[in-house]
């Protein structure tokens, strides 16, 4: 059964193959992805919220990953399964526009998806907001929960206050000894829960005393000034 949405139509773009040539030949990066077929609504879901939670960006549908055009065999499938992502599954809804490109007798797809206004774009499985994608490079990255407390707080218009607490000593003390903590460490320090300890963590990192970075896939907090890999 087809889920209840408004459905986005692919239109004519006023591009041609040869435009899109020139666009893949640039190669996949932070703003462009190819993809050879839509092969699942949810795996394109991911990279459609990672465009919106980042800067936008262009999906080219047709594309094989090299960058040589393929193009596909009647679009209709695919515009669905486009639809289905970006409306459905995604949450909030991502007003992405369609466009259709002739190649031969084959087509080939662009999906321009703008930034989102309102941050962070969840995906959904089984019905349920589970994960955020955000673009680094050439990749969708699920982020950690940290990284989408971050991604909550600049989204919205909240101000920031700072408060130099017991916690907030006892953590510039260990940083000046030890240079970067985990959520978890900090946790320990200040005898507080993991929510608390993130709190107050994002708080400075929006106040611009720390900075957040990973290492060996864990997430890190460090005085901003002397940390310059992110």
């Amino acid at each position: 059964m087809r889920s209840n949405y408004s459905s986005t139509t692919a239109k004519r773009s006023e591009m041609d193959y040869l435009d899109i040539k020139n666009l893949a030949q640039t190669g996949e990066g932070t703003f462009l992805e190819f993809k050879r077929t839509v092969s699942s609504a949810h795996k394109i879901a991911r990279e459609i919220a990672a465009f919106a939670n980042t800067h936008g960006g262009t999906l080219l549908i047709g594309v094989d990953d090299d960058g040589s055009l393929v193009g596909v065999d009647g679009y209709q499938e695919e515009v669905f399964l486009l639809n289905e992502a970006s409306n459905v599954l995604c949450n909030p809804q991502v007003d992405a526009r369609l466009e259709v490109v002739q190649f031969g007798v084959r087509d080939l797809l662009v999906m321009k998806v703008p930034e989102a206004g309102e941050k962070p774009v969840y995906t959904k499985e089984n019905n349920e907001e589970t994960n955020v994608y955000i673009r680094k490079n050439s990749s969708s990255k699920r982020i950690s929960y940290e990284r989408l407390k971050l991604l909550e707080h600049k989204s919205s218009e909240r101000s920031v206050s700072f408060t130099y607490g017991k916690a907030e000593r006892k953590l510039f003390r260990y940083l000046n000894e030890y240079g970067a903590i985990s959520v978890t460490k900090f946790a320990h320090l200040v005898d507080e829960n993991r929510s608390t300890a993130i709190d107050i963590l994002i708080n400075l990192v929006n106040a611009k005393i720390l900075k957040l970075f990973t290492k060996d896939k864990i997430d890190y907090f460090a005085f901003s000034n002397k940390v310059t890999d992110n």
